[in-house]
């Protein structure tokens, strides 16, 4: 097989009208992620280690979000269906590696806040822009080992059906176009999901958990609603970045009555949602990211400082 062609069955007609909120969105990804990644990039009151940690983030929001996204509007808007099983694979293994490259760091993120909060007189000596590093590259190798096996798992398959029922090429809709035995590339998805999903949550559980023992411990309620602010953009962030794929596995498992097309349609919204809306979050939640947002805006043309 060297040649697939991707779709949504049952709504064919509809590819014109889908394709406008996905080219919104499309949109105000690439210019919600670009503008608060130029701030982090240039802005020096921003070289601190969480917002290094929000850089790799938002990264990983935009290598997720061009991968998908162009064929996706190929597809609605041009009917384009075909695309090779190397292609496929390439754009799985992007997808799928920076799903968990955004959730090893938004446990980093967490361990930041817990030092942060819990023993803040050591911060500047515990994270350390070389330490910094060394969680991203962890992030970054984590996302690469884990889904290497999936492409090459793939590649071992013979496959009777050409007609990928979704947008992008997820692993289990690939899964499914093969004729063989396919007990292996299921086990380690299966895998992987524990894996990701129950290492990184009870990590990032157990340091929120931590962080709110510390708070309720403080003295005064202004230090207390202080302390909590200063996590509540990451907090937001982790609900928005699991929330929906929860959801979407669970309309997956237990909705078996629901049209082939909506799961599609969730699928992709589980992926697009937290490149959505973590630069708004965290533009509006942090304020030092908002007072640079303002600040850049009162020096457009036409634009009076406030």
């Amino acid at each position: 097989l060297t040649r697939n062609q991707r779709g949504i069955p049952g709504l064919e007609d509809m590819y014109l009208w889908l394709s406008l909120p996905f080219f919104f969105m499309f949109a105000a990804i690439l210019l919600g992620n670009s503008i608060i990644l130029f701030l982090l990039v240039t802005e020096s009151a921003l070289d601190k280690p969480m917002y290094h940690l929000l850089a790799m983030l938002l990264l990983a929001d935009l290598v997720s979000t061009l991968a998908m996204m162009p064929q996706v509007l190929g597809l609605l808007w041009f009917g384009v269906q075909d695309i090779s099983l190397d292609a496929c694979l390439l754009q799985m293994f992007f997808i799928h590696g920076t799903s968990v490259v955004r959730s090893a760091v938004l446990v980093a993120m967490a361990f930041d806040r817990y030092v942060a909060i819990c023993d803040p007189l050591r911060y500047t000596t515990v994270l350390t822009g070389s330490l910094v590093c060394r969680l991203g590259l962890m992030a970054l190798a984590k996302g690469m080992v884990l889904i290497l096996p999936i492409p090459l798992l793939l590649r071992q398959l013979t496959f009777c059906r050409t007609v990928i029922a979704h947008t992008y090429c997820d692993h289990m809709a690939v899964v499914k176009m093969a004729c063989g035995h396919t007990g292996p590339n299921r086990i380690y998805g299966l895998f992987l999901v524990v894996l990701v999903v129950g290492l990184d949550c009870p990590l990032i559980g157990a340091s929120y958990a931590l962080i709110l023992w510390a708070v309720l411990h403080l003295s005064s309620r202004g230090a207390r609603l202080r302390a909590l602010s200063t996590c509540s953009a990451q907090l937001s962030v982790v609900l928005v970045t699991y929330g929906p794929a929860l959801i979407s596995a669970i309309i997956h498992r237990f909705g078996r009555s629901i049209p082939v097309h909506s799961h599609i349609l969730l699928a992709n919204l589980y992926l697009l949602i937290p490149s959505l809306f973590n630069p708004v979050i965290f533009g509006v939640r942090t304020k030092e990211i908002r007072d640079m947002v303002t600040k850049h805006l009162g020096h457009c043309p036409g634009t009076k400082a406030q």
